[in-house]
């Protein structure tokens, strides 16, 4: 039995008791991962640590958080030990090639590994395969264009390629079926922990992390070159979660988050502009807008698409202020969406922007886009309430009137008026013009219509 304890609790004399870490790869393999494992793995050196055993259940990331990490447990000072787990655990895409970089391989039953394939925004193809409805020609090619650009290697190819000789490489280091390694890249070949054991592509199978550390006892490996054997009889077992850093990593990294702090960012910043001196948007804003692109340069970021969102939102803010009768809010919303599509450059599962995030911001701007337009084209139709032009149409009442000229007053106030024909003294008028500060008039001839009547 082997006894599971936290970090940094060591009882005095069990300096000489070999000590176990167990980190835990879980979920989407990211940049808070891959910088969890290797600060873990370095440290190993200084705690003098006898192996470490990684327990792996990803369906795959990407592939610089992929090789960050591979290349920590090559250069890891202390045994790491691969182990798919628990029961219905996966190794797959990713995961398979940090299982094949491990010194020593293990799955729990009712595990699987495998589907190694790169993600392309094409169908990759897969050498060996024809399509079932064509016949093989066994004429020689001709040089013509056609057969020239069928022969020259696409960049699917050359990724396929790439990945291939990669797992080839780790599996020939560890000394492990390297023929099923190419297949798992070139035809996204899956197997179950009974048969990759028979197919040497694993060492070993154990129910229980007891058992693991049971069988690999004795195991000899290669430490940068040297071999050593296993020492994990009666090990003191501590596991190693994910600390608040690499937590919060993982939080700002998901691919969703950081979209939405960079669009927080975006608008905070705007409305500060719109509002000198309101502060709390501006600042909102700049935290919201370092923390999102913080966030992208982990991921593989597509700068078409965060060019296109930058732009859209542009569109949509300059409708306010340019009367396009829409145009500019429209374009700004078909860009916003497209680029919010574009931004991630992968398909990876779990690294990407969710739709209905998309939708739902995209609905709101969408929505302030409109309620500003119609704001403002009600504003367009509404009198003028302030200003010289405010005078335009007002009544006044004549005070005094002599030789085509007199004063009236309007609004409350006495002005300087003339008129093209007499008028007399309480004639109601309407200001029909304006030359600085006399005032151009004519009888009001809707009001003295209702005079009449009534």
């Amino acid at each position: 039995m082997y006894s599971m304890v936290s970090p940094g609790i060591l009882a005095a004399g069990d300096t000489e008791t070999p000590t176990v870490w167990v980190l835990s790869l879980e979920g989407p393999i990211g940049p808070a991962m891959s910088d969890y494992v290797s600060r873990k793995l370095v440290l190993t050196g200084q705690q003098e640590v006898s192996a470490v055993v990684l327990r792996i259940d990803t369906p795959g990331g990407l592939d610089s958080s992929m090789r960050t990490i591979i290349e920590a447990i090559l250069a890891s000072p202390s045994p790491v030990i691969g182990y798919v787990a628990p029961q219905g655990a996966r190794a797959a895409s990713a995961g398979t090639y940090i299982l094949y970089s491990t010194h020593v391989a293990a799955m729990a039953p009712a595990t699987t590994l495998g589907a190694a394939t790169p993600v392309q925004l094409t169908p990759v193809p897969v050498p060996g395969r024809e399509d079932p409805g064509q016949q093989e020609d066994t004429s020689p090619p001709e040089n013509t264009p056609e057969n020239l650009s069928r022969s020259h290697p696409t960049l699917a190819d050359k990724a396929v390629s790439d990945a291939v000789a990669y797992i080839r490489g780790l599996a020939q280091l560890r000394g492990r079926n390297v023929d099923w390694a190419e297949q798992a890249v070139a035809q996204a070949s899956s197997l179950p922990a009974e048969e990759a054991l028979r197919e040497n592509v694993v060492d070993l199978m154990a129910e229980s992390l007891d058992e693991l550390l049971s069988k690999v006892h004795g195991m000899p490996v290669s430490m940068l070159g040297v071999k050593q054997q296993l020492d994990t009889q009666n090990a003191l077992v501590i596991q190693l979660d994910p600390d608040w850093r690499t937590e919060l990593l993982a939080t700002i990294t998901n691919p969703t988050v950081a979209y939405v702090l960079l669009i927080i960012g975006i608008y905070g910043l705007i409305f500060e502009f719109w509002n000198p001196g309101s502060v709390g948007p501006g600042i909102i804003g700049a935290i919201c807008l370092l923390l999102g692109l913080y966030s992208l340069q982990f991921l593989p970021v597509n700068y078409t698409g965060f060019a296109l969102i930058i732009l859209g939102v542009a569109l949509m803010v300059a409708e306010a202020f340019v009367p396009s009768i829409g145009v500019l809010g429209l374009g700004g919303l078909v860009a916003f969406v497209a680029g919010s599509i574009m931004l991630l450059d992968t398909e990876v599962p779990g690294f990407t922007v969710s739709p209905w995030v998309i939708g739902t911001l995209a609905t709101v701007g969408a929505s302030v886009f409109l309620t500003v337009f119609l704001l403002m084209n009600k504003a367009r139709h509404r009198p003028v309430v302030t200003g010289p032009e405010e005078l335009l149409g007002s009544i006044g009442d004549v005070i005094d009137w002599q030789n085509g000229a007199g004063r009236i007053r309007t609004h409350g106030e006495v002005w300087q008026a003339t008129a093209a024909e007499a008028l007399s003294v309480g004639t109601r008028v309407r200001v029909a013009g304006r030359d600085g500060l006399v005032l151009k008039v004519e009888p009001d001839t809707g009001h003295a219509a209702e005079r009449q009547t009534s």
